[in-house]
């Protein structure tokens, strides 16, 4: 317990550490917003710098795979937005690259998939 009485463990959730705690009060990462499918990967040797906290090292080494951004949320417990907010700054040293989703004009054209998919059901 705080001084004020307030509680910073929970029995069954283990220590409550409050997300703006995490983010340094930001809600927004800085640079471009990350869409929540696009895959986010670590550069080679990528290794957390001085400055980073805990939660920026775990999403570093989660991110040695290929991840999309809602996966890295899901896998750490931490909310979408947090998540965000970390991967903008390990983008910003340089520590991870985003690759955003595919756009409609980059997706195969249906009559490829159509042929793609009779062929399978012709196995």
């Amino acid at each position: 317990m705080s001084e004020s009485g307030e509680r910073w463990l929970d029995q069954e959730a283990g220590p409550l550490i409050r997300p703006y705690t995490v983010t340094r009060g930001r809600t927004r990462p800085s640079g471009p917003a990350f869409d929540m499918v696009a895959i986010v990967r670590a550069t080679p040797g990528a290794r957390p710098v001085p400055g980073l906290g805990p939660e920026h090292a775990r999403i570093l080494e989660m991110c040695g795979e290929p991840m999309s951004v809602v996966d890295l949320a899901s896998d750490s417990g931490l909310s979408l937005g947090v998540v965000r907010v970390l991967l903008g700054d390990l983008r910003d040293q340089r520590l991870v690259t985003v690759r955003p989703p595919a756009t409609v004009s980059q997706l195969p054209e249906e009559r490829l998939l159509r042929e793609v998919i009779q062929g399978l059901q012709a196995l």
